[in-house]
């Protein structure tokens, strides 16, 4: 089983990779999240690329995606499953455009974390607010 830590760095990985390019903006996110965010306070930002390259490996799998959606249901307190969709839409907005992929791999997250529509809108908006180029 992953650490909640993973999982959390899962749902912005496969959000990423959702059309099969993860942009630097993308990226960017990804670290400045682990490194600053209170959920991570207690998690070594040097493990980041490699938790990251094994979500990776795992969605090369038969099944891997719903694999790695599973594994991050699983290892996520009910508490921090509206913070791993917030951070998964953080990174779809990253580079300020989200690609049907993405918004697709959102929709799976919003199911498999049990996010009520409501809440996953008032989330979407947010990140449209923070990411608005103007």
């Amino acid at each position: 089983m992953i650490s909640k830590h993973d999982a959390l760095i899962y749902t912005m990985v496969i959000t990423s990779a959702a059309d099969q390019e993860m942009t630097d903006a993308e990226l960017q996110t990804i670290g400045d999240v682990v490194r600053h965010l209170p959920a991570f306070r207690d998690f070594d930002v040097q493990t980041l690329p490699t938790v990251s390259a094994q979500c990776a490996e795992m969605l090369t799998e038969e099944d891997g995606l719903e694999s790695v959606l599973n594994q991050v249901h699983a290892a996520l307190p009910e508490s921090l499953r509206e913070t791993a969709y917030a951070l998964a839409v953080d990174v779809a907005a990253a580079d300020l455009h989200a690609a049907q992929e993405e918004l697709r791999i959102l929709e799976m997250l919003r199911y498999h974390l049990e996010i009520d529509r409501l809440t996953a809108a008032a989330i979407e908006r947010g990140a449209r607010a923070r990411y608005r180029a103007g």
